[in-house]
């Protein structure tokens, strides 16, 4: 029954699909040939499902969504959203979800594809929630605090962000804090897309 929930697609979101994977792909900087030796898959057999020419099944989503470190929720789209708003559109009930309350932070795709030349997140950090150890990414970041207060710490410095405030990064090392009682929520862009 899984099974044949991808092959139901249409191939516009066959075609979406395809192009999901390619991006995320190129994001971790793979060739086709790596990731088919991670998957257990040959190079045309991916190259044909990211050209949306085959539909993979959910244990090979389950496994490219493994090798590539994301969830595979992240790789359903909205099945309902009418053929005009696919790929503009994104509704609230719609959004693709990453992370749980449990891990602390739960992000969700506002964009309505992995491709394009940046991604824009909403992100919700929970109280008490952090990144520990700063991370630097090849990428241009910025935010929105929507609610609530976030610390970040960007190339050493700590700032205080509450609502309304906002910020910009470049190729530079951070990390978060939520120490406030409250959820955070921020709006996030990156450039190139990292997910």
């Amino acid at each position: 029954m899984a099974e044949a929930a991808v092959r139901q697609h249409g191939d516009h979101d066959i075609s979406a699909l395809g192009a999901d994977l390619r991006a995320l792909r190129k994001s971790r900087g793979l060739t086709l040939a790596e990731l088919a030796l991670m998957v257990g898959r040959s190079v045309g057999y991916l190259s044909q499902v990211e050209r949306g020419l085959s539909s993979p099944s959910i244990g090979d989503l389950r496994a490219l969504a493994r090798a590539m470190g994301v969830p595979v929720s992240l790789l359903f789209g909205d099945d309902n959203a009418p053929d005009a708003e696919r790929g503009h559109v994104v509704r609230a009930g719609s959004r693709r979800q990453l992370g749980t309350r449990e891990t602390g932070i739960v992000e969700e795709l506002l964009s309505p594809d992995l491709g394009g030349s940046f991604e824009m997140f909403r992100s919700v950090f929970e109280p008490g929630a952090e990144l520990p150890e700063p991370v630097l990414r090849d990428t241009e970041e910025a935010g929105f605090v929507a609610a609530g207060v976030l610390r970040m710490e960007i190339e050493g410095v700590w700032h205080e962000l509450n609502a309304g405030d906002s910020f910009r990064f470049n190729r530079k090392p951070y990390r978060w804090k939520n120490t406030g009682s409250e959820p955070a929520i921020v709006i996030w862009v990156v450039s190139p897309p990292v997910y």
